[in-house]
């Protein structure tokens, strides 16, 4: 089941539309509290969120549902506004596994859907990437610097996973999004540049790991290396 929470009739239908014609099960909202009730009777599989709102807005909703346990797991891809790139920013921050800005291909929104939707179902791996100080847990999905935990999105840690099993080597922004968003490129790299930017911040003194390779992309590297 997805719940797509979006203040616009038209859309609100339109999602819901493309997701039923695409096999899905769905329900959308215009506001808050009827999305809550929805979730104390039966919880989503993946909720796309519209952030302007009225009432409680869309960055509220997504901090209530990673707070609790019941509903920390849930993927959500945030739907923004074409230009507000902070609100994108600060909506990753607070866990949001994706985001598509409007106005969006309604193809594009099925597809990274279904994307998220493998990655969460797929089986991790039994192993654990480190180096010195730095460690990737992927059986337990854990990441952790210098004995601190480092929180991360799916997404996020996808991402930081993929460089690290490929230590060193040079990726482009169009490669990334295929091997991480299981989708081709559409035209626009901004979501990789969103990704690296608060995984850096995340990472703290190991960010600068996480390396620009100017006029290709990116790649994990150690700075001495």
């Amino acid at each position: 089941m997805i719940y797509a929470v979006e203040d616009e009739a038209d859309i609100r239908e339109m999602v819901l539309y493309a997701l039923r014609q695409s096999g899905f099960e769905a329900e959308g909202f215009d506001a808050a509290p009827a999305f809550w009730v929805a979730c104390d009777r039966n919880q989503p599989d993946l909720v796309l969120l519209d952030l302007m709102l009225p009432g409680e807005n869309g960055l509220s909703i997504l901090r209530r549902l990673r707070e609790q346990t019941s509903t920390q797991d849930i993927p959500i891809i945030l739907l923004t506004a074409k230009g507000a790139e902070l609100d994108r920013v600060r909506g990753l921050d607070a866990g949001a596994d994706d985001y598509i800005a409007k106005p969006f291909s309604i193809l594009e929104l099925v597809a990274r859907v279904k994307a998220l939707l493998r990655r969460v179902s797929a089986p991790e791996r039994a192993k654990r990437l480190s180096v010195q100080g730095f460690v990737l847990d992927v059986e337990r999905h854990t990441c952790a610097a210098d004995g601190e935990q480092v929180d991360l999105t799916l997404k996020e840690f996808d991402l930081l996973r993929f460089l690290m099993e490929n230590r060193g080597i040079a990726f482009t922004r169009e490669r990334l999004l295929e091997a991480i968003w299981d989708i081709a490129y559409l035209g626009g790299t901004r979501t990789v540049d969103v990704h690296v930017q608060t995984l850096r911040r995340k990472l703290g003194v190991y960010g600068a790991w996480v390396q620009t390779v100017r006029g290709i992309g990116y790649r994990f590297q150690e700075e001495n290396e």
